[in-house]
């Protein structure tokens, strides 16, 4: 590249670097100082009344003008635009940090779309190759058509078999119910339930040389409300763009496990981790009611294979008898290149602990305009760094090291995030102390949502209590409260839901390699109802400004609510004394999980007893974190507090517990997911799976050909999960 080979020092290497005299920071007298202020009266509070709505509208505004797709040079312009205004708020530094990573785009000479052929191949249907653009950006340059970054490129030609949503289930419908053979077929899909790459490794899995993905109605289109720009409803020709990946936590393709910079080896493109070996397309329900409505081959076999278009929803392979010469083609062009990619990351130093570092990160790129993904994260983001900054320049300092990052290429599969990383992991496994995600702020407008480690369940919920809840008809009260009544938890209704942490967005290297306690939360729709998946505009060219101004959160409220409790969530962590984790909550959910899997096991009865599969080992060291953690929790209630070293070791056990259940050998076929209490679903990279070793090894077990062979592979998993949950209660205990 031209470039110099020499590693470059990293960003982190700043923080250690503190010039004692110049900041006159950590010395006594600036310690005393430090208690005794005004200055330091009720940041807490004063944090989080700095926070305006209308600055995250303001935010967002500038944010979303343009196309700022990870790559492109109006990404790097609004990288440095960040970088230039956390600098003005007062961060100590703020720093761009760039890789050379692999992403993908549509080729600009040769269209991609789909056609329906006749028997002497010509064209008669062709699929749009653009979206129309909303109003008030018909002029606006850089709006790459839809595509799947990183299909391989291809015009195959097949007939057609409508798989529903591509999930192994449908999969095992079609080929052991319906005996429906997908070789050398074309698959078309409905986008939902899972994450889009997952459709296409089982598509290819079955055997199919192409794979079409379309936005049913059914699953985008909310009854009773207009398509964008009268509505928040998906248009008929909008079309959901996405990568097609399926990294398993590796990061950039070339460089798997090392970051990308200059001096790293990289594959071949064609050797890339990861990459589909057949053509991906997405379309909008406009074209795909033309395909679906020819199409032959046994009914749907029920109501659940059914979508919303005027069609029947025939399985397939081909069209009807009339017309059953006809064929599919795929034309996709679409060229993966490496390309310079930016991180901004910035840094308010620690003033008594500099070395324990709390992330707050969140995504920049997006596929268009970025509206509601990735930002309602940014600005709010952005809104917090202001607030934190306001702070600081007023002469405040958490005691430990507050990092923002603004990430690139997320939507390229996490990269900018995951290989941010992979440069610094020796640093941030012994410093970080939690790492909280701002992706998109909302995804809906009914409620809470929060995913986290069990670690932070009651910081949540008494954070959650301070602020009030945005929500109309809970004026006067709290967050928790409408979040409470909302989305009760299922298993006790007493306390609100949280969910598990699976992957799909920035956290995924931090927590599920590195074992750094994380959480995300947002705003999003009633789980109950709203029976559409995602947010129907999702990915399109119809995520703009006025989608948000309009129809989302036209006070900006709701994006208000969260900033406060990201900002809230990171002061805590970063100013109290005592890191405030609770690990009697692990052991509450490992108990839940460990009962949930023995449940799955328990359908095998007769499987358990023939192989001797037993889970004791595992209920056992269950119940020694459970005692472990309790125990703990009483000597941390007596810990000197005035004895600065005490309370560093408890809280460095604090800090330990999640990476504790790291695995160096990570999971089977997926080493860079080590968590082994929590990993992302093998079916469906979004949803989070618990105790994912065994859940995997048991999977669809009753039709291995080696039954012996693979009722021992869960025994290992037990083994492994037991010995891990030991280990982990082990550096609860007093250190000496």
């Amino acid at each position: 590249m031209g470039r110099s080979s020499v590693p470059e020092r990293s960003t982190l290497a700043s923080v250690a670097e503190i010039d004692m005299q110049s900041q006159g920071w950590l010395t006594k007298p600036t310690e005393k100082k430090r208690d005794s202020s005004d200055v330091y009266q009720n940041v807490r509070q004063r944090l989080v009344d700095e926070m305006k709505a209308e600055s995250i509208r303001l935010f967002l505004r500038s944010f979303t003008k343009l196309p700022h797709l990870a790559g492109t040079e109006q990404n790097f312009l609004l990288a440095k635009q960040i970088q230039g205004q956390w600098k003005e708020f007062g961060l100590d530094s703020a720093e761009l940090v760039h890789y050379d990573v692999l992403l993908s785009y549509p080729s600009e000479t040769q269209p991609n779309y789909i056609s329906v052929i006749d028997d002497r191949g010509n064209e008669i249907f062709n699929t749009s190759s653009f979206e129309p653009p909303p109003q008030g950006y018909e002029n606006v340059t850089d709006i790459l058509p839809p595509y799947n970054a990183f299909s391989v490129s291809g015009t195959p030609e097949a007939d057609l078999v409508y798989v529903n949503y591509g999930r192994t289930e449908d999969f095992f419908k079609l080929k052991r119910e319906m005996g429906i053979n997908c070789t050398g077929k074309i698959v078309i899909a409905r986008y939902g339930k899972i994450f889009r790459g997952n459709k296409v490794k089982n598509a290819v899995l079955a055997g199919a040389i192409g794979i079409i993905l379309y936005s049913d109605p059914a699953d985008y289109y909310a009854p009773g409300v207009d398509p964008y720009p009268d509505g928040w409803n998906l248009p008929d020709r909008g079309v959901q763009r996405g990568n097609v990946l399926n990294l398993n936590g590796a990061g950039d393709p070339l460089t798997p496990g090392y970051p990308a910079k200059e001096y790293i080896y990289r594959y071949k493109v064609n050797e890339g981790v990861g990459i589909p070996k057949i053509p991906v397309h997405p379309i909008g329900y406009h074209d795909a009611e033309v395909l679906l409505y020819a199409m032959g081959g046994p009914a749907a076999p029920d109501s659940t294979w059914k979508g919303a278009l005027n069609v029947s929803y025939n399985i397939g392979p081909g069209f009807v008898r009339n017309i059953s010469t006809r064929k599919v083609r795929m034309h996709v062009h679409t060229n993966n290149k490496v390309a310079r990619i930016y991180n901004v990351i910035g840094i308010i130093r620690g003033a008594v602990e500099p070395d324990r570092y709390i992330i707050l990160g969140g995504h920049r790129d997006s596929w268009v305009f970025g509206g509601i993904d990735p930002s309602t994260g940014a600005a709010v983001l952005q809104e917090v760094a202001r607030s934190f900054g306001k702070m600081k320049t007023e002469g405040w300092r958490p005691k430990r090291t507050i990092i923002f990052a603004s990430w690139d290429a997320e939507e390229f599969g996490l990269l900018g995030s995951t290989e941010w990383a992979e440069e610094n992991a020796r640093v941030l496994q012994e410093r970080a102390v939690a790492y909280i995600n701002t992706d998109s702020s909302i995804e809906g407008n009914y409620t809470l949502r929060v995913d986290c480690t069990p670690l932070l369940y009651k910081l949540i919920y008494n954070l959650t209590k301070e602020i009030s809840s945005p929500d109309e008809g809970y004026e006067n009260k709290s967050l928790y409260d409408s979040w409470l009544e909302k989305d009760p938890a299922p298993e006790n209704n007493s306390y609100p839901r949280i969910n598990k942490l699976g992957s799909g967005s920035d956290f995924e290297a931090y927590f599920q390699r590195l074992g750094i306690a994380s959480g995300r939360v947002r705003y999003t729709k009633n789980r109950k109802t709203d029976k559409f998946s995602n947010y129907p505009v999702y990915h399109t060219v119809y995520e703009t400004f006025e989608l948000v101004e309009r129809f989302y959160d036209p006070t900006f409220k709701k994006q208000l609510a969260i900033a406060k409790l990201r900002g809230k969530l990171v002061y805590e962590l970063a100013d109290s004394q005592v890191i405030p984790f609770d690990c009697r909550d692990y052991g509450e959910a490992l108990k839940g999980y460990s009962d949930r899997i023995y449940k799955l096991a328990k359908k095998h009865e007769e499987q358990l007893k023939t192989y001797r599969v037993s889970f004791d080992p595992l209920f056992s060291a269950v119940g020694n974190f459970s005692e472990a953690a309790a125990e703990f929790h009483r000597r941390l209630e007596h810990v000197d507090r005035k004895d600065p070293v005490a309370v560093r070791i408890m809280n460095d056990q604090l800090m330990f517990i999640e990476r504790a259940f790291i695995d160096p050998l990570g999971l089977p076929g997926r080493k860079f997911y080590r968590h082994v209490i929590f990993a992302p679903s093998s079916h469906n990279k979004y949803a989070g799976e618990s105790f994912p070793g065994i859940y995997d090894a048991m999977f669809d077990i009753e039709s291995k050909t080696d039954l012996h062979g693979a009722w021992e592979e869960v025994k290992r998993q037990i083994s492994i999960a037991a010995f891990t949950v030991q280990a982990a209660s082990e550096t609860l205990k007093e250190v000496a």
